[in-house]
């Protein structure tokens, strides 16, 4: 990955470059949403306490994830929207060019699934390289420059969104009808089912 041999990289040296937000919500973490987030910064750790350079990266990641309100709540007291919102600032704080993000929209409303996939594409813009897993069809529509769709473990699609989420394809790896609409702007809009 960019030149940097991944399987002979050390951990640090690899999370240095990627950035990881689960699928899963991990429960019972007794810390709060500045010590979760600052987590983010263990892979430049330079001694036993943060720097200014790691608050600044925290601080940064709060704001973006507009976090403020919350920040010296415990992690385990929030909604699962705002556990979600707390993972992705986590990962922002990490500050790694690559960012691998399962179902990054869980538990958001519908608010903040705009603001994240806004996000998304500011960081897309800025030279990150952001791969994101979604069931949300719709949205990766509307969002992602290409689409990979998977089938039983095995590639069924590669390509810009207009081609690789073709109805008849995604009918036959979901087993439902699609209907694709594209409406007077050119936003594609993606039903499935009878």
């Amino acid at each position: 990955m960019n030149g940097l041999d991944v399987n002979r990289a050390g951990r640090d040296e690899v999370c240095r470059m990627v950035a990881h937000v689960p699928q899963q919500t991990p429960s019972g973490i007794p810390f709060t949403v500045e010590e979760v987030v600052l987590t983010g910064r263990i892979p430049y750790g330079r001694g036993l306490y943060e720097n200014d350079e790691d608050h600044e990266a925290m601080e940064q990641a709060i704001g973006r994830m507009r976090l403020q309100e919350f920040r010296r709540r415990r992690f385990d007291s929030l909604s699962g929207g705002e556990k979600q919102r707390v993972l992705l600032a986590a990962a922002l704080c990490q500050q790694s060019p690559v960012l691998l993000l399962d179902e990054p929209s869980a538990h958001l409303d519908p608010e903040n699934q705009a603001q994240l996939w806004n996000l998304l594409g500011e960081l897309r813009a800025t030279g990150r390289l952001v791969m994101v897993v979604t069931h949300h069809l719709a949205l990766a529509a509307r969002h992602a420059d290409r689409v990979l769709v998977l089938h039983h473990g095995k590639l069924a699609a590669d390509g810009a969104p207009d081609t690789a989420l073709e109805p008849g394809l995604l009918e036959r790896v979901f087993s439902v009808p699609f209907h694709r609409h594209v409406n007077g702007e050119g936003r594609v809009f993606l039903g499935y089912g009878h």
